[in-house]
């Protein structure tokens, strides 16, 4: 008994392993999205010529007066938002990154072939106590879903075999066989969703500070300059408010979508695995 709770939890810590490692991929994203804002928002070819004379604004930015600097594409335009941008453009990435990583880990999770049918199969299967039939579906499943269904299925075998339990304990035996395997599977299905769900909240946090600077400059230029606005200064930090506010609401929004549709799938192929669960038990109460 002791070593087969040994397996189990070394089996838990190699689910727990799989997948994209965040603690390297987010300061991987925040490096390819700095590069983002600095070398390609901040070309010369998206400003203005009076601009691109400074040489290299990616590189010269720092010591040119934000009035300078006349956007000609959407992209220069992004730019001007300041330094909170390359925090968003970071944020977005990783949405997309994980969001890739969270599909292909479920469309695994599902198996070969359709799941529905594999799953109206071993139940029809077990309505008729074949279980070795069954057996070989999950084979040809594999997924998430056969890995639970196989587990209980072998328990299944080896309890029915069994002459040393009555009846009630089987059952009590069989239904723990299925939740451990089921806790097998449930972390890798669920592993960086909280990535997800965290910045469909920060993102748009993140972006209110960026507005809030914004708004400041765009306060400080208007109560400056002697009781003449400075209208250039004014829009920039109006424009650079809204900016911060649009990635921000883009990226949360994005985020949340993804999240609600990838917790659906979970909740899918749990749903799946509790059927299944079911027809076992109900399969081997009658059989056995």
């Amino acid at each position: 008994m002791e070593m087969n709770v040994s397996n189990n939890e070394e089996q838990v810590v190699a689910k727990k392993k799989g997948g994209l490692n965040p603690a390297v991929i987010i300061p991987i994203l925040f490096v390819v999205g700095v590069a983002i804002f600095l070398f390609v928002l901040g070309s010369p070819s998206n400003f203005h010529e009076d601009a691109r004379t400074a040489g290299h604004l990616s590189v010269a930015t720092a010591s040119l007066d934000a009035k300078e600097l006349h956007p000609e594409s959407f992209m220069g335009i992004i730019y001007m938002g300041g330094p909170i941008v390359p925090i968003l453009i970071t944020f977005m990435i990783t949405v997309i990154v994980f969001s890739f990583e969270r599909f292909f880990v479920l469309k695994k999770a599902s198996g070969s072939g359709d799941l529905d049918s594999f799953v109206v199969n071993v139940r029809n299967l077990l309505n008729q106590n074949k279980v070795d039939e069954a057996l070989e579906e999950c084979d040809r499943q594999e997924g998430s879903v056969g890995n639970v269904v196989k587990e209980g299925l072998t328990t299944y075998k080896a309890l029915a075999n069994d002459t040393s339990l009555n009846k009630e304990q089987k059952m009590v035996a069989l239904n723990k066989a299925i939740e451990e395997a089921t806790t097998l599977e449930m972390p890798m299905l669920e592993k960086n969703m909280m990535i997800l769900s965290t910045l469909g909240t920060v993102s748009t946090l993140i972006a209110l500070l960026g507005t809030v600077i914004g708004m400041i400059k765009a306060f400080f230029a208007l109560g400056s300059g002697g009781g003449t606005p400075d209208a250039a200064a004014l829009s920039i930090g109006i424009s650079e408010a809204l900016i911060n506010t649009a990635l921000g609401i883009g990226t949360s929004a994005i985020a949340i979508i993804l999240y609600n549709f990838f917790t659906s799938k979970i909740d899918g192929l749990t749903y799946k695995i509790d059927e299944i669960a079911m027809s076992i038990q109900q399969s081997f109460a009658e059989f056995h």
